[in-house]
């Protein structure tokens, strides 16, 4: 049985003076990869809404028109964002970012499709939902778009951490004992959420970094996660799109 939601004082809402987003969105955590995102759309994207520290474009990619959101850090800042894009009709969200891996078989510049994610964040807890997922149907086409990209795919659970200085050792070895695939900041609190406002949401993640030996190992300039991120670009357009064609038919 669900929880009974309790009415806040706050609830997010479009502005008089704001315009309706496209109900297909991509929300995006690092500069560089916002600037790869905008350049591959068909025609010149505009600035639309500034949401807190994060800027908002719109544009058209082939015939479909989708918003695109970043720069943004951490569970918080991206669930203030993503609840003023839901107010502002976006009904279809794939989140593309970076992970540490935290199992061997999991290399640098592999992807993650995340199935179901470990909160260790402070914003999901708020939002009473049972064991929130991501939309099976978006993970599905993201497969389909990256089947040909030559990179490794890998599902399953990821641990998202509001504190990526506080990955302690026993932390590391008791997620990798139960087959948690990575760390990020973000992925809990976005199901979380979706499940909250019964949108759909899938998340895609580049391997960037390796903590499955127990030390930090960086790949932040390995070739193999430059060239994941761009294949990454390209693929979750193509899904976001495919999202939409199915939104429009039903």
């Amino acid at each position: 049985m669900s929880p009974e939601i309790e009415p806040c004082l706050i609830e997010p809402r479009r502005g008089k003076s704001e315009q309706p987003l496209p109900p297909s969105a991509i929300l995006v955590f690092s500069p560089e990869d916002l600037s790869s995102f905008l350049r591959c759309f068909s025609n010149p994207v505009s600035k639309s809404h500034r949401f807190y520290l994060s800027d908002i474009y719109t544009g058209t990619v082939g015939n479909t028109p989708v918003a695109v959101a970043g720069p943004m850090l951490g569970a918080p800042q991206t669930i203030l964002v993503l609840e003023r894009m839901i107010a502002c009709g976006v009904r279809k969200v794939i989140a593309a970012g970076w992970c540490g891996s935290l199992q061997k078989n999991v290399g640098i510049g592999d992807i993650v499709l995340p199935t179901s994610a470990i909160p260790e964040e402070g914003t999901s807890g708020h939002y009473p939902v049972e064991s929130p997922a991501p939309s099976p149907e978006m993970i599905l086409s993201l497969k389909d778009k990256l089947a040909d990209s030559g990179v490794s795919i890998h599902e399953g659970a990821v641990w998202s951490t509001d504190a990526p200085f506080r990955e302690t050792f026993s932390k590391v070895r008791q997620f990798q004992a139960s087959g948690v695939l990575s760390v990020d900041m973000e992925t809990s609190a976005l199901f979380a959420v979706a499940a909250f406002r019964k949108i759909k949401v899938a998340v895609i993640l580049v391997v960037s970094d390796d903590l499955s030996g127990l030390k930090w190992v960086h790949g932040f300039r390995d070739p193999a996660f430059r060239q994941a991120r761009e294949k990454v670009v390209q693929s979750t357009l193509d899904a976001i799109c495919s999202a939409a064609e199915s939104l429009r038919h039903g």
